[in-house]
Order: C-alpha cells, then structure tokens, then sequence
C-alpha cells in the first residue's frame, strides 16, 4: 500500500527549544520512567523532581492556563515523606503527576470545571489512592471544560487553557488541561478521561500518546461508571512506555464498578515486546455523516500506513461499514452529565449550556439511558467483525486543525454543539463500544503544530495497540520535540 505523494507527511522536526530554570530542569523532558529512574537511582530526591514542576508551573502556566489549583505545600510534604520512606519503593516513587478537576483529590474540591462545589472531597478516587501508592505525588489539579461536555477547553470558570505549541489555539478537550502541562513539560504525566474522545483528541492536538482503553480497564470508583458506558479515566504522557508504567499501576476494576474488562498481561512488557505481523486497515473515512478530513490529516494517516508497510506489516484499504451511534451515544451523555450535576452542592451555578443540556434532553430518562447503553452493546457486537479482519484499524484521530481559542465565547447550546459535534467523528464510536483506541502522534503540519493518526484495537486489544506504538515510536521519534517556551 503505497502513497508516494504523503511518503514525507507527518515527519517529525527537531526544534532547538528554550528551557525555562528551575531545579532539577535536566528532567524536565525525561518523562515517567526518566524521572522515576533518576529518583530510583539517587541522581535526584522527590523533593527536588516535585519542586521543580512546582518551579515550572509557577513560571509557565500563567500562559497556558493548564492548571486550576497548586497544591505546593502539600506537594513538598507528600515528597518529603516520599524521600524518607525505607524498604520498597513504588514504580513512580517521586513523579509529579496532575489530576484533570473531575477526578476526586482529597482535601481538594472536584468542580468538573465549573463552580457547584465547594466542599473538599473527603478521599482520594481509587485511581488517585494506587498513584500515590506506587510513589506518584500530586501537584495539582487541570482544567477542562464544565462536566467534560466539549471538545475545547474553556469554561466560565477557568477560561481558556492554550497550546504550548502556538498559544492562540485550542488544546481541544476535555483533558485539555492534562494535555497543556504534560506537552509544556510542568510534569510528566497527568489524568484525563474519555467518554467521546477526551483523552485522544488533546493528545492529538499536543503531541502527546494518549491511550483510551477497553471499557471497565480502569476502575471508575466511587462511582459505578463515568458516562455509563462511554467513560475511562487514563494518562496522557509524551511516550509509550510512560503511558504503559502508569497503566500498569492504576488498570484493574474495583467490586462497585459496573463494567469490567477482560484479563490482559502487563502493560510495560507489551510496550517493549515486537507487535509481530499485523493486517492493518486503514481508513480515512469519518463514522459520522458529512465529516471531512484535512487533507494534512489524510497524509498522516497515509505515511503511517507507509511507514507500517516498511515495518513488515500487512497493509490494505479498508471499507469499514460504521453505524450511527446517535442513539446509544446522545442518551448516556445526557445522563452521564444529569449525574454530575445531581451530585453538586450548588447545581444553580452551572453554565447556561449545562442548563440547557439538561432542559432539552430532559427525554434521556434513566429508562432510556439503559436503552442506550443495551443499544451501545449491539453496536459493538456489529463492529466486532472488523476485527476478525484487521489486527488494527488506522484512521484519523480528529478532522480538522485546532482551531483559535475562545470557541465557546458567548456560544450557546445550538452553537457550542454545531462546533463540537465533528471533532468527535473518528473517536466517540469507540466509546460507544468500549474498544480500546490510542492517539499516536505523526510529525507535524504546515500550521507548526502536532499531527496523529488514530489506532484502534479489538475488545481487550491494548498490548498489541503498545507494542504497535511503540515500535512506530522507535521508527519515528516524537517525545524529544518539545514546544516553544510560552513566556516567548
């Protein structure tokens, strides 16, 4: 499968970079396992690695506006006890990690991007609790948009949070904020969610791996479930072994949650092990009616499924037959939403688009919500043949180029979802039926930011998604380009 005009597409450049100070700024760009191998190695404490993230937030974010709350003195201190813990340490013992605002923090508010809470959450999200059991110390929480409803994040809230890459775009969403400080380097990792795409499309949009698992992969506790079925919690990094080490420490169900996943091996050995020969489908198609891709998009896609080929891999065309998952999506983010909001302690605080989220699908009752998660699950038993065929479908991760910020000033409902109803052609299908999908970055565009194609997998398909990812990573390198400084 040759495409002789894209073969240069999506080739990554090597930008010299300023880097701002701050102690220990060696690391900055090191990532997960760099930063917990030098902790592990003694080349630096947690409290230097966790002050200077604290340093680099304090310098960086009043520009990107990736983070809503710092939690510094409690930070220094978590990373204190870090260097004075004895015997076993965990994988991530010292890593500064952030948290996207719709995950519980103790001690913190969970505002979902808006302003209905007020009280302190009482106890760490599970996700959170195996963190910082395995060594992880969190220094902050990251902005999205209000309940994760849009692609872009900005909210009333917060404001808008901007793209390391060129400051006057969008990161897209709703892990926008996650996304904004892995790509800026203020910390190597952080956790989003994904109920259409949250996870995928602002990794996309910073040049980041973003892997969305199998529905039930990732514990949802305290709740039964983020969305209904559409929803996972999961890291944004800037490589596949990152995303693979801290997969590894949060994956795994809890006895409330209502979906499971199937049993899979370790995350890191798939990251580090051969993929072997795979069919690859490729297809450029949107699953939604009436989407088009940028053409710089289409090349990307297509130079991987060159690059593929070179690899050794079996590379083809392929037509798959998607169904419309209006019905089985539209309900359960309505309901998923209805949730939220239920849970405030000042519901009457919301944006006026949450209002009318709730005002005009005020249908979506919980009869018809589990309708549509029932629908969901037919949906995926029609999709499930493509993978009888295919190892791997490569498509694109999201149709057009970041777009400006401010999407959503002065929007209103209609508007805010005509604008955001075509960023999740390529990625809210795989929510809908829990397949595992992964944002794998492609170089660059003409517009200087990053470009990537989409990967998705069959039910419980993560290890082959990391072992393809990574060895595309190893073909062609993407974690050493790091993005202007934005104080520039």
């Amino acid at each position: 499968m040759t495409h002789q005009d894209d073969a240069a597409a999506g080739e990554p450049t090597q930008p010299t970079r300023p880097t701002p100070p701050g102690p220990p700024d060696d690391l900055r760009w090191a990532g997960v396992a760099g930063q917990a191998g030098a902790v592990r190695g003694g080349e630096v404490s947690a409290r230097e690695l966790v002050a200077g993230a604290l340093a680099r937030i304090e310098a960086l974010d009043g520009r990107l506006g990736a983070f809503t709350v710092v939690m510094a003195e409690r930070a220094l201190a978590e990373a204190d006890a870090r260097d004075a813990q004895t015997g076993d340490r965990g994988p991530l013992h010292g890593v500064p990690v952030a948290i996207k605002e719709e995950i519980d923090v103790a001690g913190e508010v969970t505002t979902y991007g808006g302003r209905g809470n007020t009280t302190p959450a009482a106890a760490d999200a599970e996700v959170v609790r195996r963190l910082r059991a395995a060594g992880a110390v969190v220094v902050g929480r990251t902005a999205m948009p209000e309940f994760g409803q849009w692609p872009f994040t900005e909210s009333e809230a917060h404001g808008v949070t901007r793209n390391p890459w060129d400051l006057g775009r969008s990161t897209l969403g709703s892990s926008g904020g996650t996304a904004a400080a892995v790509a800026a380097g203020l910390v190597p990792v952080g956790m989003g969610g994904d109920g259409g795409g949250s996870i995928r499309l602002p990794s996309s949009a910073c040049g980041l791996y973003g892997l969305k698992p199998q529905r039930g992969r990732v514990t949802s506790a305290p709740a039964a479930h983020l969305w209904w079925a559409l929803g996972t919690a999961g890291p944004l990094t800037r490589s596949v072994l990152d995303s693979a080490l801290v997969y590894d420490v949060v994956r795994g169900g809890s006895p409330g949650d209502r979906f499971h996943a199937g049993e899979v091996g370790s995350f890191v050995e798939a990251a580090r092990r051969e993929p072997g020969r795979l069919r690859v489908g490729v297809s450029v198609a949107s699953p939604a009616r009436g989407v088009r891709p940028d053409p710089e998009h289409v090349r990307a896609v297509h130079a991987t499924a060159d690059l593929l080929e070179g690899l050794g891999h079996h590379v083809e065309q392929a037509h798959p037959s998607y169904p419309d998952t209006t019905a089985a999506f539209v309900p359960q983010f309505v309901g998923g939403v209805r949730a939220e909001v239920d849970t405030l302690e000042h519901p009457e605080r919301g944006e006026r688009r949450t209002r009318d989220v709730l005002r005009v699908g005020a249908w979506a009752t919980p009869r018809v919500v589990e309708w549509a998660v029932r629908r969901g699950e037919a949906l995926a038993a029609r999709v499930d043949p493509l993978f009888a065929t295919y190892d791997v479908l490569l498509t694109p991760v999201v149709p057009h180029r970041p777009p400006a910020v401010g999407v959503l000033d002065g929007a209103g409902l209609a508007r805010a979802a005509l604008r955001s109803l075509p960023v999740t052609a390529y990625t809210a299908l795989w929510n809908v039926t829990g397949h595992p999908a992964a944002s794998v970055p492609a170089g660059f565009a003409a517009d200087g930011l990053p470009l990537a194609v989409q990967l998705v997998g069959p039910r419980d398909g993560e290890p082959t998604l990391l072992s393809l990812s990574a060895q595309l990573e190893a073909a062609r390198p993407w974690a050493h380009a790091t993005p202007p400084d934005p104080r520039a």
